[in-house]
């Protein structure tokens, strides 16, 4: 079994933190959002992957190797985005004909993955949504899938694919990547993922479904902040600090330095942080970053800056120094 995670995009929505981090870097819980990813591979017995990166992809395999040095990675290099079926194409040389599960970089599941991989057919993780408009949907009859249509105008279903593809016949997977390209096949001027897995369907290829409840985004401010509340609520730190008042949960790493404070609910405080005289709350703070006489909610704070003074809600990217002076 091998995990095929695309991780080359830009994170435009992130901005200012992904000028200078790889988005699936940045911090949600108290560690990189591919960090919670690769610890359920792990924990699945699954150390194969494939890690398809673009922009300052160099720190991302830093991250890994020096990491996770029990995971035999291997990188291959996505130099034009162009969808999502483009840049699993360019790991199609790494699949060696043995079932691959896909997974995006930039979510957090909570899913067992070793009930998926027992799985008697390809299938792919599903969620009901609200809007179907903004994902790629499946259309099913008996139990399996018939169409796949990738961000409907007009939906006739609910049923929303969030990024989990456990695939059976990789080589199946190959050639409808390559014949996507040869046909020029695109939605929405990309090549998409879900045209190829049409293309396996149409050959005979079933797909199943499987539900994934528990799905969290992390690409956008708003929801790299909800993913840090469903993953402290699950595995927040409580040690108790002196001068500090302390609301669960939080995750505060243990070389971070805490004085005079209230931190809490909702926090993630990044390793060697430096927190004075603030009031903190649903925000994260990320490493040797220092924040002195602040009041922060709903705030993401990159990694070395300096914010002093009396803000409330806040978006800073990495070494920015800023300081409110009272008049």
């Amino acid at each position: 079994m091998r995990a095929i995670i695309p991780v080359a995009g830009f994170g435009t929505r992130l901005k200012p933190h992904t000028l200078t981090h790889p988005k699936v870097l940045l911090n949600v819980g108290g560690k990189p959002i591919i960090s919670h990813i690769v610890e359920k591979l792990i924990e699945e017995n699954i150390t194969e992957a494939t890690f398809i990166v673009g922009y300052l992809g160099e720190k991302i395999e830093e991250y890994i190797s020096s990491t996770f040095p029990m995971i035999n990675a291997v990188y291959v290099e996505q130099k034009e985005l162009l969808g999502l079926g483009h840049a699993i194409y360019q790991a199609a040389k790494t699949f060696n004909n043995e079932e691959i599960i896909i997974i995006l970089g930039d979510t957090v599941f909570d899913v067992d993955l070793n009930q998926i991989t027992k799985l008697e057919t390809s299938s792919l993780g599903v969620k009901v949504v609200e809007d179907p408009r903004r994902f790629g949907v499946a259309e099913l009859e008996n139990g399996f899938i018939t169409k796949l249509i990738e961000k409907p105008e007009n939906p006739t279903t609910n049923l929303a694919l969030v990024g989990l593809y456990y695939i059976k016949d990789s080589t199946l997977l190959a050639r409808s990547l390559e014949e996507l390209f040869e046909k020029n096949i695109k939605t929405n001027d990309e090549f998409q993922l879900t045209d190829a897995l049409q293309i396996m369907i149409n050959k005979g290829e079933k797909f199943s479904t499987f539900p994934v409840e528990g799905w969290y985004d992390c690409g956008k401010p708003e929801t790299l902040l909800s993913t840090n509340q469903f993953i402290l609520s699950q595995n927040g730190n409580n040690k108790p600090i002196d001068s500090v008042v302390i609301i669960e949960p939080v995750y505060i790493s243990p070389t971070a330095i805490i004085k005079q404070s209230v931190i809490g609910p909702f926090v993630s405080i990044g390793d060697n942080c430096e927190i004075f005289d603030s009031v903190i709350k649903n925000s994260i703070i990320n490493r040797n970053s220092k924040v002195k006489r602040m009041v922060l909610t709903d705030s993401i704070i990159g990694a070395d800056a300096k914010v002093k003074g009396s803000q409330h809600k806040m978006n800073v990217g990495d070494s920015l120094e800023l300081e409110h002076l009272n008049d």
